[in-house]
């Protein structure tokens, strides 16, 4: 400081030079006398001119003053000024220790930490003081040898907050070689302010002896999330904060894989609580679509927790005991579990039926629940198995049944008596008993019991202390009807009633879905998919596909991070080797968090470094480097004695004022300003063209088709349409006009009323104002052929993730799409002008998709209307253009796949069904067209 004042300079030693100001008052004092000005008439000049000898005049004061002001200044600004507004940390002699905390709670405040770390290595650069620079989040590789505060320099800006916390316990080996070498002069800690466990901090007690260390806290330390939980009613989170922070709310928000806000919650602390709960009550539906859950505001690794796919739809094995299921399939308890399932889960089934090899084969396809339909006695390999399995956190679900009734394995949640309990019957004493109430502390508490439920035969429990806690449901006289107990980290849950039927009209009854939906919410995904995933067994590695950075941003995986065992995944910490984010693949992935359920963010304990310890805080604000203000008030000076100097001079007697020409110029202007004026407008632009191709589509009917922007796509659309319009001018009555490309964002789109829309995966995706016209176009009856061109690529199933079929969800989210079904065997579009039972094109597995024929007669009200019964949309990936592309010498383009001409006449009778379809509505579908269809038959 200088003299009191928040006041350094860089290089004090120049401020010597201010005891030469008297010397440069004496130099600047005198000033040339001002010349003179005589008249030139060369007749007097040799009488007017004085013969006295010229003396100097000397300069006035204001002038001297001006000038030695100008030159203190010019010294003061070369002496580097500083403005500092707190004290700079004393750094000692000898090594300078500078530790610099630089786990995810520094990125809040990292800014402050660099601007902290930077003066204090300028100030040892400085004094040549050599400094050991560690990071204490960088591991025990970085260098713990003495170097230049330059370097260390260097480093620090290379420096970013990381996304786990600081791995102190890790230096204290370097730290040891370090002090064998040299021991410290100081010791500075930039700390985040944050207690971890380790032996750090005695580590550093016994190592350094009587070395002074400077801590530095204070900073604001960002709040964490941990503890996510997707509960039977909402998706929770904890949220942590740090001792010292005061902040009484948080604002938390849940986002899908596309960034969108799902929900947002605003989370109170209560007075002296460090911690609270953020509840985002949503539908289950919803919470599936949950990808990240993050603290607005917070900018930091641990303000984030990621959802995977173990949050998301379960995959659930079926597994039935009765051999007459596929005698009939509509009565087995298989079909009553699926048709409650599908909804909000996915269905796994066995191809074999032998229970030993079936069970097995489900848990390695990665299921999360297992639901048994009255199957006894278990297989004693098999029940070790599906054991284990449940131990690693998996949910076992049993239906009761005959072959319960007759004995079952240990892995039931209670002792069941032997045999089944009627209720009645004939010779039965009670009548068919109603669901009670489901106690406070079950998983069903909250559904409403509907009265017509009943149960007419049960297998039974033998009483035991723990019954009334195993049970999660009841009748009205007290016997369990669902029985659940814990084993390992999963449970096995027991319905004590059939899955179908025969037992109780439960499962006909929307409680039963219910149920079924709290007990699927309450499973342990993560856990049952621990040992097997989706796309990995237990003895694979799940890669890093996106990691977090400090500040909660995804970003590539480092070179140093390595995969993880899927085995060991449960088990794996954030750190330097797996740092927070997504492992797997695309296909399938696991979620690490930086915070666990028991991590705490407590205040930093210097205890154990005793009185040599002093805790600090970081500068208020950075230091002002007020050189370029002392330069800038020099060279004003300097200016202002260039003109005190002129004006002595007698400078404004020498100015002429000369403004002679002006007119011209203005004239120039306004003449070049009127004829730009009175020019003829040029003629508007404007193109008839547009205008033509109004009247071109009003006069005849013509095909048309999305311009892409891809001339391969483009061209195969042109020369599709152009054979179906020819084929459809040689086999019917219509005879459209050439095909017309359409621009989708710009071109009038009501004289069509079909519209071949191949999609280009590639393409943008269309403007909200484009989709608004797409949209008012099939509201007004319009329909749109949508075609992936992509079934050769798809999976066997007809469900695929190919870039056409992104692309085309891409484009489908923001219209307001009916729902979908494949063309059924009585839609009119069998029938339109040829009796079709399949749509081929190109190729031939692809179903085409229209609107559903149950949704338009149950919802009158629909927001999409089509138009005289017609379909809005069409979706298909069966390429037809391709199919009917044609040369114009008639050659076909494309072959088939496979190559059939068969198919080939298929397609084009295809493309003119759709054609009829969409011109002429649902008129095929009434009853006078019938006798004509059945002749066509042959009935």
């Amino acid at each position: 400081m200088f003299a009191g004042l928040p006041l350094t300079f860089t290089a004090p030693w120049i401020l010597a030079a201010l005891a030469l100001l008297p010397v440069i008052w004496w130099l600047l004092r005198l000033t040339p006398p001002r010349p003179r000005e005589i008249a030139f008439p060369p007749t007097r000049l040799l009488l007017d001119i004085d013969q006295h000898e010229e003396t100097p005049q000397r300069s006035p004061w204001w002038l001297t003053l001006l000038r030695l002001l100008l030159a203190a200044i010019l010294i003061i600004a070369l002496a580097g000024p500083v403005w500092r507004t707190s004290e700079p940390v004393a750094t000692g002699d000898g090594v300078l220790w500078l530790l610099v905390d630089n786990g995810w709670t520094s990125a809040k405040s990292w800014d402050a930490q660099l601007s902290a770390a930077e003066q204090i290595l300028t100030t040892a650069e400085q004094s040549g003081q050599p400094v050991v620079f560690v990071a204490t989040a960088e591991g025990p590789n970085q260098s713990f040898t003495p170097e230049a505060a330059s370097a260390a320099l260097e480093k620090l800006r290379a420096l970013e907050p990381r996304p786990y916390p600081p791995q102190r316990s890790d230096l204290n080996i370097g730290l040891r070689k370090a002090v064998q070498d040299a021991l410290p002069g100081a010791i500075v800690w930039l700390s985040d302010d944050t207690e971890l466990e380790g032996p750090f901090m005695t580590d550093l007690a016994a190592m350094t002896g009587n070395v002074p260390v400077t801590v530095l806290t204070g900073l604001d330390t960002p709040m964490g999330l941990k503890d996510l939980q997707n509960d039977t009613d909402a998706l929770s989170v904890t949220v942590v904060r740090h001792d010292e922070q005061t902040l009484g709310t948080a604002n938390v928000r849940a986002l899908d894989l596309k960034g969108l806000v799902l929900g947002e919650v605003q989370a109170s602390f209560d007075s002296g609580n460090t911690e609270t709960t953020a509840r985002f009550e949503l539908p289950s539906e919803l919470r599936n679509d949950i990808a990240r859950v993050e603290i607005s505001g917070e900018a930091a690794a641990g303000a984030v927790q990621l959802v995977d796919d173990s949050w998301r739809r379960r995959t659930i094995g079926l597994i039935s005991g009765q051999s007459g299921d596929l005698d009939q399939p509509l009565l087995s308890p298989v079909y009553y579990l699926e048709r409650a399932l599908l909804p909000f889960s996915d269905i796994r089934r066995s191809k074999d039926s032998d229970i030993a090899s079936a069970v097995p084969e489900l848990i390695d396809q990665g299921i999360s629940v297992l639901v048994l339909a009255d199957v006894g006695r278990l297989p004693d390999t098999t029940a070790a198995e599906l054991r284990e399995w449940i131990e690693n956190g998996g949910t076992l679900v049993r239906f009761a049944g005959p072959r319960t009734a007759g004995g079952s394995d240990d892995l039931i949640p209670v002792r069941l008596r032997a045999g089944d309990r009627s209720l009645g019957g004939s010779l039965s004493w009670k009548q068919p008993q109603h669901l009670a109430d489901f106690p406070d502390d079950s998983p069903f508490f909250g559904l409403k019991v509907p009265e017509e439920v009943t149960v007419n035969r049960q297998v039974l429990a033998e009483p035991t202390s723990d019954l009334p806690d195993r049970t999660w449901a009841m009748l009205e006289d007290g016997t369990p009807l669902v029985t659940a107990a814990p084993i390992g980290a999963g449970s096995v849950v027991l319905f004590h009633v059939t899955a179908d039927s025969a037992w109780s009209n439960l499962p006909l009854s929307g409680v039963f879905l219910n149920m079924l939906r709290r007990i699927l919410a309450v499973s342990n995904v993560a856990a049952a998919s621990e040992t097997t995933d989706d796309s990995t067994s237990a003895s694979s590695v799940l890669p890093p596909l996106r990691l977090l950075d400090g500040y909660g941003r995804f970003g590539a995986p480092p070179v140093e991070v390595t995969p993880v065992s899927a085995a060991d995944f449960r088990e794996a910490t954030a750190s330097r080797r797996t740092p927070p984010g997504l492992y797997g693949t695309e296909d399938g992935f696991r979620a690490l968090n930086l915070m666990g359920a028991d991590d705490t963010l407590s205040t930093l304990d210097l205890t154990l470094l005793g009185d040599r310890a002093t805790r600090t805080a970081y500068p208020a604000s950075d230091p002002i480097d007020l050189r370029a203000l002392f330069f800038t008030l020099a060279f004003l000076l300097l200016m202002a004695d260039a003109i005190a100097v002129f004006l002595l001079a007698g400078g404004l007697s020498r100015i002429g004022l000369r403004s002679r020409t002006a007119g011209l110029a203005g004239l120039l202007a306004v003449s070049l300003a009127s004829a730009a004026y009175h020019a003829p407008s040029p003629a508007l632009a404007q193109s008839t063209s547009d205008e033509l191709q109004a009247l071109e589509s009003t006069l005849d009917t013509r095909l048309a088709y999305v311009i892409t922007g891809n001339p391969e796509i483009d061209d195969a659309s042109a020369a599709g349409l152009a054979g179906l319009t020819r084929f459809l001018a040689e086999r019917t009555a219509l005879e459209p006009g050439a095909p017309v490309a359409i621009d989708i964002a710009s071109d009038e789109l009501a004289f069509y009323s079909l519209l071949y829309w191949p999609i280009d995966p590639v393409a943008d995706k269309p403007n909200d104002q484009t989709i608004a016209r797409i949209d008012t176009f099939m509201r007004n009856g319009g329909t749109i052929l949508f075609d992936t061109r992509d079934h050769i690529n798809a999976s066997a199933t007809g469900f695929s993730s190919t870039p056409a079929t992104l692309k085309l969800r891409e484009i489908l989210e923001d219209l307001d799409v009916p729902p979908l079904q494949p063309v059924p065997p009585d839609h009119v579009l069998t029938k339109a002008f040829y009796l079709l039972d399949a749509f081929p094109g190109r190729y031939a597995g692809s179903p085409l998709w229209v609107e559903s024929l149950e949704e338009i007669a149950a919802r009158g009200d629909r927001p999409v209307r089509a138009g005289d019964g017609v379909s809005p949309i069409m979706i298909t990936g069966n390429d037809f253009a391709s199919a009917w592309a044609i040369t114009e010498e008639g050659e076909f383009m494309y072959p088939t796949v496979p190559n059939s001409p068969v198919q080939r006449d298929y397609a084009f009778r295809s493309g003119v069904n759709i054609v009829m379809y969409s011109l002429t509505g649902n008129y095929k579908a009434d009853q006078v067209h019938i006798p004509a269809l059945l002749e066509r038959l042959g009935q």
